[in-house]
């Protein structure tokens, strides 16, 4: 039997396989609230047969956005087009949905990635960014305001009104974004972390304000309904943070009720030599998983049935996360489940066009 195609459940979220749509920014949101790209994005991935399908970073306050387009949930208009693509999707699908809840931090106010990527320009209405210390992301990059102790409680409190607006909404499951050089994984790392106080210095304080967040969102988040967080594996640079940090973050958010990790790297070092290539990232998850326990999902440069069936054969994960694959083929599950000998849902409308064992 699959691996890849066996059940997984996650308190009392049963998936239907180990498929998770990974979440993909689409720049396309206006002040935060979802559009029309957004149905259709959604609607066609919410039919490919995946287990999970993971909304995009969806930002917890306006000035915590990457880029104008980015999606929001800080605000009834936000909350409102949001509910609107769920139901498109939910009544077209019984795919379990899960929102990974974010905020950019330094690495805010940018250009849309086919506008250039860089700081956003004096006349493209940039915004203030925050950071735990005033480091930018990089050369030609603004310098942010460090934040207080007060910012924090804001922020925190931002992300629990977040997470209660998304249990209103019906969400089966909240992922935290603690990677990819956003606000809270730059409070893991030495190389953008360089504070004095309790939340800076060593390894712990580092880790505080991150656990502090998600303690307070588990603390709101009904406690039938999963929830994970995308994790730092390494900075890929030395004195950075290293995987062995990434296992004791895990272990300690594990303690407080974390039901997954997504064992992602990079980002925090902007000129940082990253090894990317097919599967660089399962070695990540792999290690997580085998010294903490905890239910993991690799991700990064998975393309091939084969490859996704044997990191779960093997026990490297638990689960795995595609992205540029599924938009490729937003109906990669179909054509993996023939590979495997698997069985996957697919719409009625689209069946004579499922793929089948010759």
């Amino acid at each position: 039997m699959s691996k890849l195609f066996s059940a997984l459940t996650l308190r009392e979220l049963c998936l239907a396989n180990r498929i998770q749509v990974s979440p993909m920014c689409q720049y396309s949101a206006v002040d935060g609230s979802m559009t029309d790209w957004h149905l259709m994005h959604l609607g066609s991935l919410a039919l490919s047969g995946a287990g999970l399908l993971i909304i995009e970073a969806t930002h917890v306050t306006r000035d915590g956005r990457i880029t104008h387009g980015c999606s929001g949930l800080y605000s009834d208009y936000n909350e409102y087009a949001l509910a609107r693509v769920l139901r498109f999707c939910r009544e077209h699908s019984d795919v379990a949905i899960g929102l990974q809840l974010a905020h950019a931090g330094r690495k805010a106010s940018s250009e849309r990635p086919w506008q250039g990527r860089s700081a956003l320009a004096a006349a493209a209405d940039p915004w203030p960014t925050v950071a735990p210390s005033a480091l930018p992301v990089g050369s030609g990059w603004p310098t942010p305001r460090e934040l207080s102790r007060d910012d924090l409680r804001a922020i925190r409190d931002a992300f629990v009104r977040a997470t209660q607006r998304a249990d209103r909404l019906g969400i089966d499951l909240i992922e935290l974004h603690s990677a990819h050089g956003y606000l809270l994984s730059t409070f893991l790392s030495p190389c953008s972390n360089v504070r004095s106080d309790e939340y800076g210095g060593s390894r712990d304080n580092r880790m505080r304000f991150a656990l502090e967040t998600f303690s307070a969102m588990r603390g709101v988040w009904p406690e039938r309904k999963p929830l994970g967080v995308r994790i730092h594996g390494t900075d890929w640079t030395d004195g950075g943070w290293t995987i062995d940090d990434a296992v004791v973050y895990a272990r300690a958010l594990q303690r407080l009720g974390c039901d997954y990790v997504t064992v992602s790297s990079g980002g925090v070092v902007a000129d940082a030599s990253i090894p990317v290539g097919s599967g660089y990232q399962v070695p990540l998850a792999e290690a997580v998983k085998r010294e903490v326990g905890i239910t993991t999902c690799a991700v990064g440069m998975i393309t091939e049935p084969q490859q996704a069936e044997s990191i779960l054969a093997q026990g490297s994960a638990d689960q795995v996360a595609l992205a540029r694959g599924l938009l490729l083929n937003p109906h990669w599950p179909w054509t993996a489940a023939v590979a495997l000998g698997a069985e996957v849902t697919v719409p009625p409308q689209y069946d004579r066009a499922r793929p089948r064992p010759s």
